[in-house]
């Protein structure tokens, strides 16, 4: 009988060896797959974050050294665009510039306010879930006095 019980004893610790690996490697796969979404959502927002910074600021600065209202939103759309592509941000964008006091912007005194609004959708989250993809929303504000990057003479 007792060979019995020492033989059984010797099967239990065989049948437990290498469960120890396989609950680590589960448990790994649990915590670290939502760990890794997380990371690429936040890298997500703050890549189009510095983007929507970056735009506003380029549009500002290519409104303030047009010549004309008509001709600096034209260059602002341009600038926001390419500094939208150096993020890599896909998304669309909508750019309102405004000025104080009111048009024509560009003489002495004026100010041009730029707001770009855009929104980013989280990375791998398919619209089947209902009402589309959810998304965050980012919005940029850059303030340019008119004679700061040039001189409009006296």
């Amino acid at each position: 009988m007792r060979r019995h019980e020492r033989r059984g004893r010797a099967m239990s610790r065989r049948d437990e060896r290498g469960s120890a690996l396989v609950e680590l490697v589960w448990l790994a796969v649990l915590l670290l797959v939502p760990l890794v979404y997380l990371l690429l959502a936040v890298f997500d927002v703050q890549r189009a974050s510095f983007g929507a910074e970056a735009a506003a600021r380029a549009a500002g600065r290519a409104y303030a050294l047009a010549d004309t209202d008509a001709e600096g939103l034209r260059r602002a759309q341009d600038a926001a665009s390419v500094a939208l592509e150096d993020q890599g941000v896909t998304e669309p964008v909508d750019l309102e510039i405004t000025c104080d006091p009111a048009p024509p912007c560009h003489r002495r005194g004026a100010t041009i306010a730029v707001r770009l609004s855009s929104h980013v959708v989280l990375p791998l989250v398919p619209a089947a879930l209902g009402g589309g993809a959810p998304s965050f929303a980012i919005r940029a504000d850059h303030r340019v006095p008119i004679g700061r990057y040039r001189d409009l003479g006296p």
